[in-house]
């Protein structure tokens, strides 16, 4: 394997939780007692030439013809441009549609969009213009209309690219179209300020637009617009939430997957790297916008504002690149301020008001290894504990995970904040939608992934390279590994067609029920194999949720 590779997962790897919360507070907005209904598309939004069968040579998009090139079996039309580039003075405003083009589009990645260096962007980005997706379609023509599976990247809402995904096999082996999207990240698709409309919320209106030109253009690849699922992980997971329970995503989609990334998600104090302080992806939209305003009077004097603009105008006058640097000051959804996310995510799902869709979601069982290097060698575990959950409860904890029951300090610690950061939180959100819609829980248990760190099992986003060619490359699966990869394969593309992940040669899959989560462990056949696994009890959500923590 690449070091590439191996570093494209690390920044995968990458937590929401490290990012930099801004400072200030306010009161939490209350869900609205409308309940957003999973209706189907209006067949008017549904304009795009349709076709029976996949087409081999330009496809005729809403906007202009694009280019397909051949990738093993499917067929792939990179760089799709479903929004205008956000630059300028529609920097921080709403997507607007793009512009049509003559001739034909050729197949070419667009650009990411800004961030930092990472190892998806070595280079980093300060490209603006990168409201881009791609669309991949098995080569094999069909009778009928295709489903179609919307990727959303994760990378903590700071870093990211749909162009990572390689779905040429996802594609192919599960008879589906597969659409994967960038949208604008960190203080990009993030920022607030004092009166801006949709403040916090940029990225996610992105995500919509996406969703929406699927809804226009899905024909036009073979795909059926009334059978599309989102899908993400990380922070791609927790978008996916937040389309959940938003009234504006209404009819975008019929189904969801939630990897590693879930409604309830928050984390808590010291428990993904020393001095971090408890907080949540969403928080009300009056803490972004104080968070802006502070952030904008800090950089008053190297803005360079000409007399007599706002302070908006002069921030959308500074070059992208003069922002990157500050990603890093806004990776939190803002809720409250727009119709977009008028509650919070995590209170709406629990209170009911989503989108009545079925659902796969599920975690790794040993999501936190990929943080444990933040910790260096763990000399005093008991002291770790009651810096997350303090003193009063830190003996409670302490019985629960006793040192003695694991292979060190670091396998204990990394024990604790997987089950209260991860797992139980996206128990959580299973429990408050099981008892309204389907929801296919599991837990992907391979401990021998070949991208995994020293001494790590299936840590965070080591699941991907079974879905996806990550950055196009493929990973040395055992001849296990790889029918573990084509079982998921399949399980998340029959899920993407029927609504049921169910089928032939493979383990049964029953959906859980409302108070004690049972999914499906997903390991190769040499070690657990694929069986039911009780993830309340596996992971003592029983204990967290009494805990409070």
């Amino acid at each position: 394997m690449t070091k590439r590779l191996l570093a494209m997962i690390a920044a995968a790897v990458i937590p929401v939780g490290v990012l930099v919360v801004g400072a200030g507070a306010g009161e939490a907005a209350q869900p609205d007692a409308a309940q957003p209904d999973a209706a189907q598309p209006d067949a008017a939004q549904t304009d795009a030439v349709r076709t029976d069968a996949v087409r081999t040579g330009p496809v005729r998009t809403d906007k202009g013809l694009v280019a397909g090139k051949a990738v093993g079996e499917s067929v792939v039309y990179d760089g799709i441009p479903y929004a205008a580039p956000p630059v300028g003075a529609l920097r921080w405003k709403a997507p607007q549609a793009a512009r049509a083009w003559s001739g034909v589009r050729a197949s070419a990645l667009g650009n990411v969009c800004p961030q930092q260096p990472n190892p998806e962007a070595p280079k980093g980005s300060d490209a603006e213009d990168c409201l881009y997706l791609n669309v991949t379609t098995p080569a094999k023509p069909s009778v009928k209309p295709r489903a179609v599976v919307v990727w959303i990247p994760g990378g903590g809402f700071f870093s990211g690219a749909g162009s990572s995904y390689e779905a040429s096999k996802f594609a192919a082996r599960g008879d589906v179209v597969v659409v994967t999207v960038n949208y604008r990240l960190g203080i990009f698709g993030f920022f607030g300020y004092p009166g801006l409309p949709g403040s916090g919320t940029f990225g996610l209106q992105d995500q919509q637009a996406a969703l929406r030109w699927v809804q226009r253009n899905a024909g036009a690849f073979g795909g059926d617009p009334r059978n599309v699922t989102v899908a993400g992980e990380s922070a791609g997971g927790m978008s996916v939430c937040a389309q959940l329970t938003s009234p504006t995503a209404t009819g975008l989609f019929s189904k969801a997957i939630m990897q590693s990334g879930s409604c309830a998600f928050n984390w808590a104090d010291n428990s993904q790297y020393p001095g971090q302080e408890a907080d949540s992806p969403w928080v009300p939209v009056s803490r972004v916008q104080a968070n802006g305003k502070d952030w904008a009077a800090s950089k008053k004097s190297e803005l360079g504002c000409k007399p007599g603009q706002s302070m908006l105008q002069c921030l959308r006058s500074v070059q992208a690149g003069a922002l990157v640097d500050d990603m890093l000051q806004f990776t939190q959804i803002g809720y409250g301020g727009s119709a977009v996310a008028p509650y919070s995510p995590a209170k709406a799902m629990k209170a009911g008001l989503f989108h009545r869709v079925p659902m796969i979601s599920g975690n790794n069982h040993d999501e936190a290894d990929g943080w444990m290097p933040a910790f260096g060698e763990i000399k005093d575990y008991p002291k770790l504990v009651a810096d997350m959950v303090g003193t009063t409860k830190a003996a409670q904890v302490l019985q629960h995970y006793p040192l003695s029951r694991y292979a060190s300090p670091t396998a204990a610690w990394s024990a604790v904040t997987t089950d209260r950061i991860w797992s139980c939180t996206q128990v959580a959100t299973d429990q408050q939608a099981a008892g309204r819609v389907p929801v296919y829980a599991y837990e992907f248990a391979d401990k021998h992934s070949p991208i995994e760190g020293p001494g790590q099992g299936a840590a965070h986003a080591t699941e991907l390279p079974y879905l996806f060619r990550l950055g196009g490359y493929d990973v040395p699966l055992s001849a296990t590994q790889q029918t573990l990869s084509n079982q998921m394969i399949d399980y998340w593309t029959t899920f993407a067609r029927t609504g049921n992940p169910n089928g032939p040669n493979r383990p049964h899959w029953s959906p859980t029920g409302a108070r004690s989560i049972s999914g499906l462990s997903l390991a190769p056949t040499d070690q657990s194999g694929i069986g039911p696994v009780n993830l309340s009890a596996e992971h003592q959500c029983d204990f967290w949720a009494g805990l409070g923590s």
